[in-house]
């Protein structure tokens, strides 16, 4: 199981984050300073770091953890959006950043993304197909110029079906990739989700172009 070493004083935010990091099947470390945490950095695979700490700057917490040989992903939760500050936390030996506030699926995307590097496990940055994109390190998604308002699923589903290059997904290896474990991951609520993502795509439920059912599956079409 991933662990991820949660580091933020503040509990309005440590707190429903630890939780949503449960749900993901990360195990979670929490702490509320540099020093406790610092303690624990060999026990995470990836530290999820608060820059505003009460007793050692989050910089130099990820300047320790990189002083100790550690390549353990790093990913800064920052106020700061000055060029120069994010880039001082880079240097420092962060790998990647969020700033506040932030939206808990791109975190959680951004978090995804650095295990999978970690791991060696090939990662996706950007996909297309036809006029449809999708940025995956920043949870984003596009038709055209017009950005679509995803659920964290919906994202996920039009990720791997835009992955597949307007070949056919089957319905069993979508639901494994986008619900996982969850129990509530059927067929029919994958068919719910696919009608919910064809309406934000502009696509005809009725007679639809764009996302299709094809067998026991469904592609985007390239057109």
């Amino acid at each position: 199981m991933t662990t991820v070493l949660l580091v933020e004083d503040d509990p309005a935010i440590s707190e429903p984050l630890a939780r949503a990091f449960g749900r993901e099947g990360y195990a979670v470390l929490t702490h509320g300073t540099g020093k406790g945490a610092l303690e624990e950095v060999a026990s995470a695979d990836i530290i999820v770091l608060d820059l505003g700490l009460p007793d050692v700057d989050g910089l130099d917490v990820a300047r320790q953890v990189r002083a100790q040989g550690l390549t353990i992903p790093i990913l800064m939760l920052t106020a700061r959006s000055e060029d120069t500050d994010l880039v001082v936390g880079l240097d420092a030996g962060a790998d990647d950043y969020v700033t506040k506030p932030f939206r808990l699926a791109e975190l959680l995307a951004r978090v995804r993304a650095q295990v999978r590097r970690a791991s060696g496990e090939a990662t996706e940055d950007e996909l297309t197909i036809g006029d449809i994109r999708v940025d995956v390190a920043a949870h984003r998604a596009f038709v055209a110029s017009r950005e679509l308002q995803l659920t964290t699923r919906e994202f996920e589903l039009l990720r791997v079906l835009v992955r597949g290059g307007g070949a056919v997904v089957q319905a069993e290896d979508v639901l494994k990739e986008v619900w996982g474990e969850d129990p509530t991951g059927t067929p029919q609520t994958l068919q719910m989700h696919v009608a919910w993502l064809r309406r934000k795509l502009g696509d005809d439920e009725d007679a639809p172009r764009r996302l299709l059912a094809q067998g026991e599956g469904y592609c985007l079409a390239e057109g």
